[in-house]
């Protein structure tokens, strides 16, 4: 059977600044979905796109098209609100796994479909499967299962073969072919799944920052304005979060770590900037889902132990032995301050960068990530710093690397003259309804 559209006229269409038809558009994600469209055609119709943009009816076309090109979830038969966040990735991101079970503490269920790491940004699964046991593979069954069961309410897994199959294609060739950063593509990527997966409620977490993929404020802002915009035409309620990334979130970047800082913050404590954008979220998803809660019955969770209940039984459903010790590298080496001060930056890109190449992550899908090697810091910005204190322990199975992590670190931090006045901003930047 021949074909409707020859893709090579929808390249051009697209390469002289032309607006893509409907059909164009269904056409050619299915067939690229097919195999019809060569991996080589479909990479010079993303690179269009990166350089001429696309209109805001293109955009939700081509979502549509991407969710179309899978299988759609439903949550109607839990007979409770479902909420769900997306975070565009950062350094030392580790929200998802307090986040989760603490809106599950309220009765509201979080189907949490998480990704891998890739780069300089943490992965969820990654970090999750630093715990003996757990498993991120579960069938639409299990996943159901456990946001039915009351004692749960929460799963955190990886998606599915058939959830938007498109976009996984077409993410990997975007991802070598340097069409990454294109807003038109992250937010038809991250929302074809998200519409997909059948969530009542959205809350997108947007990084803005040297650790996060928007570098700047009026592109995280047209992300997020462009992914709210889709999420609402689609019936999902979806609020977008602008938030700081220029420093790491929380002390660690690295896997089993995180998973340590996360326990830390479930059980009442941790570092104050991973509470105060989990408690934030939290009431912003349970706001979203018809559940609303005021601050301080969402920090109460965390102090008396609902939300940590619901961290054991999320980990024990997907088989994590919750008790179990977590890994820690080999090999640690320290970062000494060489002036005494106050830290007034710690950049997060190169936290990150270092991180991934003490083996916290991947350059490639297919690599295998370190649980235990990552950065542990031991002063942020507004810390008072004094000669010889470190400022970080880099941690590593294989030492060779920490030269390398040692040379992106250079220059990753400033420290004032004793008695600078310093405060931190906030770590909310904006929200978009």
């Amino acid at each position: 059977m021949a074909e409707k559209f020859d893709v090579v006229d929808v390249i051009r269409t697209k390469r002289d600044k032309n607006i893509l038809s409907d059909d164009q558009i269904d056409w050619v994600i299915d067939a690229y979905t097919r195999g019809v469209v060569d991996p080589e055609q479909m990479s010079a119709l993303a690179m269009a796109v990166f350089l001429n943009g696309m209109t805001r009816p293109e955009i939700a076309r081509w979502c549509n098209a991407m969710i179309d090109s899978g299988e759609r979830l439903g949550f109607e038969s839990l007979g409770v609100p479902t909420s769900d966040k997306h975070s565009t990735g950062g350094v030392g991101d580790k929200i998802t796994l307090p986040l989760a079970p603490l809106v599950a503490a309220f009765g509201v269920a979080v189907p949490q479909l998480s990704g891998r790491g890739l780069g300089h940004t943490g992965g969820t699964l990654d970090k999750l499967e630093s715990i003996p046991g757990w498993n991120c593979n579960l069938t639409n069954e299990q996943v159901e299962a456990q946001l039915k069961d009351p004692n749960v309410r929460s799963v955190i897994c990886a998606a599915g073969p058939n959830l938007a199959p498109a976009d996984k294609k077409l993410y990997a060739l975007r991802d070598i072919t340097a069409t990454v950063d294109c807003v038109p593509l992250i937010a038809t990527s991250i929302m074809s799944k998200k519409i997909a997966e059948g969530t009542d409620a959205l809350i997108l977490d947007v990084k803005v920052g040297s650790g996060a993929f928007m570098k700047q404020l009026d592109m995280a802002r047209e992300l997020a304005r462009t992914m709210v915009d889709l999420g609402t035409d689609a019936g999902v309620n979806t609020v977008a979060m602008l938030t700081d990334m220029s420093t790491p979130l929380g002390l660690t970047a690295g896997n089993a770590m995180e998973v340590r800082e996360s326990v830390e913050v479930l059980a009442g404590g941790g570092p104050q900037d991973v509470v105060d954008l989990t408690v934030a979220l939290a009431v912003e998803m349970l706001d979203a889902a018809g559940q609303p809660q005021g601050e301080d019955e969402v920090r109460a969770a965390l102090q008396d132990g609902r939300a940590m209940d619901k961290w054991r039984n999320l980990i024990a459903a997907q088989g994590g032995d919750v008790d179990a010790e977590l890994p820690w590298a080999t090999e640690t080496q320290d970062v000494l301050a060489e002036t005494d001060g106050v830290m007034t930056r710690l950049d997060a890109l190169d936290v990150g960068v270092a991180a991934w190449r003490l083996g916290a992550g991947r350059a490639r899908a297919t690599d295998p990530v370190q649980a235990g090697a990552g950065v542990v810091m031991h002063a942020k910005p507004g810390d008072q710093v004094t000669a010889g204190q470190p400022l970080m322990t880099l941690h590593t199975d294989t030492p060779d690397q920490f030269p390398r992590a040692l040379e992106v670190l250079d220059g990753a931090w400033d420290i004032a003259p004793v008695g600078t006045a310093f405060t931190p901003g906030p770590i909310v930047i904006e929200k978009i309804v």
